[in-house]
């Protein structure tokens, strides 16, 4: 029996096969986006006293009300934005489950979205999903935001543009005149909404994160995105949350209630106590330390390595060492050394080669060590 694809073009990720070569190889894998380090023991605590408690039910379908009200003390605090929290915030399985119940409760058929290249696997197959049209445009060299290219790419049809900031895979952060020339935009076409993938806003370094919370007209158009996930690095607990107006929100949830219904229970009272607990100021402090370290130890390397002002990626200029695509030269890192990355033309609709890779640097310094050891051998 012959089914027709709904997703044709969509195969095994990069990630699924780089993380199965370090095992086959025994490499060291700083390609997937996860640490290896243990969480807070505060939050171990937490969750061994919430086990044993009456938690294992359903929770309301929007969230747990007591995290809810501590998301959105968060939000006040970090962006000086008050939420109505039961018509404005909803509890998602994981960052991935908000933007694609976002793209489905949003995009009707024929719609345009675009997405901004390099960009991360999870956006485009609930767009073509929903029955809308992808348009990738490629950012600038330094991995800002082309808008003479925006502009003249939005149309009528454009439902909504999508933005990750702090970036994905190149580790820079919007500036002023981005945010403001989002403003114009939205003001230019007044059907267009944004899509905003904020989660590694806690992760940011000497320059701080621009959300599009702190802007009052940005975020009555935007559906802001985050992550527990990232920001706790607690990732296996695919625990997220959305951010949107009242009027986008009645439909997220539409979609929403269908597809998870509600959140893992234990999970959401765990991080209920957890969040005045934390600090999620300091955790750019913490990464800072691990970029620095793992900047310091590749000095004497052949790779470039590029600015990296958030996020917990380093991307490295492969230039001096070969002219190999940057997928032959990945493989041939597992292979040869012993360290898996991610070849940065992935992240491309248009498969670009920039000979660029990604290092995730959100290890313990041990792996680190041994990894940039092999690096600089090179």
């Amino acid at each position: 029996m012959n089914l027709t694809s709904k997703l044709p073009k969509i195969g095994t990720t990069i990630f699924t096969v780089m993380s199965k070569m370090s095992v086959d190889y025994n490499a060291i894998n700083l390609s997937q986006g996860f640490p290896n380090f243990p969480i807070d023991p505060i939050l171990v605590d937490l969750l061994k006293q919430k086990a044993s408690d009456n938690i294992h039910q359903y929770n309301p379908m929007a969230g747990n009300p007591l995290l809810m009200n501590e998301i959105g003390l968060l939000i006040e605090k970090s962006y000086q934005r008050e939420l109505y929290i039961e018509n404005e915030l909803l509890i998602t399985a994981g960052a991935t489950q908000a933007i694609f119940t976002t793209i489905q409760a949003l995009v009707e058929t024929g719609e345009e979205v675009v997405i901004l290249d390099p960009s991360y696997d999870c956006y485009e197959a609930p767009i073509i999903l929903a029955g809308g049209i992808p348009k990738r445009i490629s950012l600038n060299d330094d991995f800002l935001p082309d808008w003479d290219l925006i502009n003249s790419s939005v149309n009528e049809k454009t439902k909504l543009i999508i933005t990750n900031n702090p970036h994905n895979p190149s580790g820079r952060i919007w500036n002023v005149s981005d945010m403001k020339e989002l403003e114009n935009l939205l003001h230019r076409f007044p059907k267009l909404l944004v899509l905003s993938d904020e989660v590694y806003e806690y992760i940011t370094f000497e320059q701080n994160h621009l959300s599009v919370h702190s802007n009052e007209f940005l975020r009555s158009r935007s559906i802001v995105v985050s992550s527990f996930g990232k920001t706790f690095h607690i990732t296996g607990w695919k625990i997220g949350y959305l951010v949107a107006p009242e009027f986008i929100m009645n439909e997220i949830k539409k979609v929403h209630q269908f597809l998870v219904f509600c959140v893992n229970s234990v999970a959401q009272n765990v991080l209920a106590d957890y969040l005045p607990l934390v600090k999620t100021e300091n955790l750019g402090y913490f990464y800072q330390e691990k970029r620095d370290f793992f900047k310091e130890r590749m000095r004497s390397s052949r790779f470039e390595l590029l600015p990296c002002e958030g996020t917990y990626f380093q991307l490295a200029s492969y230039h001096k060492i070969t002219i190999e695509s940057d997928i032959d030269f990945t493989k041939r890192l597992v292979t040869e050394f012993g360290v898996a990355s991610i070849p940065l033309s992935v992240f491309n609709n248009d498969n670009a080669d920039r000979k660029l890779v990604r290092f995730c640097f959100a290890k313990d310094n041990e792996t680190l060590i041994q990894a940039t050891d092999r690096l600089c051998k090179i």
